[in-house]
């Protein structure tokens, strides 16, 4: 058995290893582990999504509109999974240097091995590594060859909570209505096994949809599809629409969706700016890097002390905080992504995402 002090944080093959452990090894430790897991899953999709959503220019496009839904659906979801590992006595952990994905790097856990998620503006490149982050393992589009997803483990972790539903004890639950920005869910207490399957359901379908269909089964508005088809739209330029009934068959045959002018932000180099072996930001533009950094090292001891408060009031008003330091990050972003690189590529920075201490 993993000793609890160990099992924090995100460590680049632990869902592999946790998905290989017996039906019988999987309990409360297990379930534990696995949910730190998650939660760190689920956070490792924001800083691209951002990146790609305050990178386009006119901020009303539909395109923005679409990813904003999905950053809002992803943001209930690192809370829907947060309120899975504490209702069953754990407590995630979100903040810390080594605690944190980096950037470039692997998705935590170990899914989709092939995969090194980076922070860069919305390009092609960056819609086919999104879509490939949320791809279901039987698309009803033929464009994808499938692998091992995210939703495979969370079908595991449901097992497990069906097999030790007396651990569900409704402790620490955050709540966040979400539905005023165009999310299809909320962030809502976990109280019962039905209502982590709930959650769990939530999580998985609006993410790759169902093996039937490409919608989304709990859309903020009808007609949406779920993440990884909403992705694989954008980066074919036409909408998906059903081509055939019998049998039943989708394709990116639809209206065209054009690709929004955007900042061309270069991809974040790892370790920052200044760790790349060319000359260093500027003293200005440093500047916007570390506020970006800043808030986003709040944002995460924000959240972390929200699912610590023993108060349900003060953990609702910590969650506000977290939203809003994310938020504070768009000024800064905007603006690093207005100035350009000092190699002559005419690409631009953009925020790094990293944690620093405070």
């Amino acid at each position: 058995m993993i000793p609890m002090t160990m099992l924090s944080g995100y460590r680049s093959n632990r869902i592999v290893q946790l998905m290989d452990e017996s039906a019988e090894a999987r309990g409360a430790d297990w379930l534990k582990d696995s949910l730190q897991q998650a939660v760190m899953l689920e956070l490792a999709t924001l800083p691209p999504y951002l990146c790609a959503m305050w990178s386009i220019k006119d901020q009303d496009d539909d395109v923005c509109e679409e990813i904003k839904r999905i950053v809002f659906d992803e943001m209930s979801h690192l809370g829907l999974a947060g309120n899975l590992l504490t209702t069953i006595g754990g407590v995630p952990r979100l903040a810390g240097a080594g605690t944190v994905p980096a950037y470039p790097g692997p998705l935590p856990g170990g899914v989709r091995p092939q995969l090194t998620v980076f922070l860069s503006g919305l390009t092609k490149e960056s819609l086919e590594l999104f879509s490939q982050i949320e791809e279901p393992e039987e698309p009803v589009v033929a464009d994808v060859v499938a692998t091992p997803s995210i939703g495979a483990f969370y079908t595991a972790i449901l097992d497990a909570l069906r097999d030790n539903a007396d651990l569900v004890r409704g402790t620490r639950q955050l709540t966040r209505d979400m539905s005023g920005h165009g999310a299809g869910n909320s962030i809502v207490a976990i109280n019962s096994l039905e209502d982590a399957e709930a959650a769990i359901d939530v999580i998985k379908e609006q993410g790759e949809g169902t093996t039937a269909s490409p919608e989304n089964p709990f859309p903020g508005e009808a007609g949406e599809l779920a993440h990884f088809y909403a992705f694989r739209e954008i980066l074919h330029g036409r909408k998906l629409i059903k081509v055939s009934t019998d049998p039943v068959r989708w394709d990116f045959l639809g209206d065209e969706i054009p690709m929004p002018p955007a900042f061309p932000m270069a991809t974040v180099p790892a370790g920052g700016w200044g760790a790349s072996g060319t000359a260093g930001p500027d003293p200005a533009t440093q500047t916007l890097i570390d506020a970006g950094n800043q808030a986003y090292s709040h944002m995460l001891r924000c959240l972390e002390e929200a699912w610590q408060a023993e108060a349900a009031a003060d953990g609702r008003r910590l969650l506000g905080k977290a939203v809003r330091h994310m938020f504070e990050l768009q000024e800064p972003a905007q603006s690093l992504m207005s100035r350009e690189l000092p190699d002559g590529s005419g690409r631009t920075y953009g925020p790094e995402f990293r944690y620093v201490d405070l």
